[in-house]
């Protein structure tokens, strides 16, 4: 059985997370929740109990982790050769939603790192995970709480739906603040590369590097994807719901026209449809879910959203999109993944 305790958010009970720690010292599972997403923990440093978190995700063995720290100083526990623009980004955005990769330590299992070379480095910005990582004494490998493939879990619900007697126990934080996993940038190449975005924004990083680019794969490019990827979210269709899922990128005149016109052939053909919807637009669908009007509410609600709608047996989501400025390259980057790229410009 998965025991699931709720917490005080500001103030978590040390009661609560003594017993958490305990089970990660004894190479077990706890999700917990981040600024960013609920994640699925281990001891980062405990090949065996990190081994844990692929089967109980039924993830794939070389999708690396993020390894989730409490003090900025531990990462020269775990990362050697460090660039002087890793400090700067250090300073800027610790704690908080970014992931920086570094050449890793031989303290640092293959496991955890997929037998790569390198090593994806976090410290969240949540009293909760900060205090966990302190009790359990050692860094924790985190990946999202969710079965491989499916939408990332932003309440506990959603862990307990897709991990229940999978794990030991579930932290009940309430609902994660930011929506999105962590801005992920690569240190380790001459140009740092953005290989997964989120809410540290390309706009954000440029003042704090001297050069930065994105990911090939994040344009579209997914032969230049390396065989391992360096980052999770990578490499493999994320975030998908149970139905499939189409997104519409352009004009907001364009996009609605578009989607009518979908609705009405679908309906001709029996399927029920639902809109992941960015505006105020009233479409004849089966069913829509208003994902918010700021970019930061979308991010905030799309994998809750995206969720609700496994529970009406559609057909077809299709979802508006947003442009890619600031966090919408993060949201328009979850939604190509979670619809399997089938985007469609209008």
């Amino acid at each position: 059985m998965t025991d699931i305790y709720k917490v005080n958010p500001q103030k978590p009970e040390k009661v609560i997370l003594k017993k958490a720690a305990d089970i990660i010292k004894k190479s077990r599972l706890v999700a917990f929740p981040t600024e960013t997403v609920y994640g699925l923990g281990a001891d980062a440093l405990n090949s065996n109990a990190v081994k844990k978190i692929f089967f109980a995700k039924e993830r794939p063995m070389d999708n690396p982790l993020i390894v989730h720290i409490a003090d900025k100083d531990d990462i020269y526990i775990l990362a050697k050769n460090i660039p002087k623009e890793a400090n700067n980004l250090i300073h800027k955005f610790f704690p908080g939603p970014l992931t920086i990769v570094l050449e890793k330590k031989p303290i640092v299992p293959d496991e955890t790192t997929a037998r790569l070379a390198t090593v994806a480095i976090r410290m969240p910005e949540n009293r909760i995970a900060i205090d966990l990582i302190q009790a359990s004494q050692t860094p924790i490998a985190a990946p999202s709480a969710n079965r491989a493939g499916r939408p990332s879990p932003t309440r506990a619900e959603h862990v307990f739906q897709d991990l229940k007697e999978k794990i030991d126990l579930i932290i009940d934080g309430g609902p994660t603040k930011l929506g999105l996993e962590s801005t992920v940038v690569d240190l380790t190449v001459e140009t740092p590369q953005i290989l997964r975005p989120g809410a540290v924004t390309l706009e954000m990083l440029k003042p704090e590097l001297k050069k930065i680019e994105l990911h090939p794969s994040i344009l579209g490019n997914h032969a230049d994807l390396e065989t391992i990827p360096k980052s999770p979210g990578m490499k493999y269709r994320h975030y998908a719901p149970k139905a499939k899922l189409m997104v519409i990128v352009g004009n907001r005149e364009n996009i609605h026209f578009k989607i009518e016109e979908l609705i009405h052939d679908l309906h001709m053909k029996k399927m029920k449809v639902g809109i992941a919807s960015v505006s105020e637009r009233k479409y004849p669908a089966d069913h829509i879910e208003n994902l918010g009007y700021s970019k930061n509410e979308i991010a905030k609600n799309l994998f809750d959203i995206l969720r609700r709608f496994d529970e009406l047996n559609l057909d077809l989501i299709i979802a508006e999109g947003v442009d890619e400025e600031g966090i919408g390259l993060a949201i328009m980057n979850r939604l190509q993944k979670a619809s399997g790229y089938a985007v469609i410009r209008v």
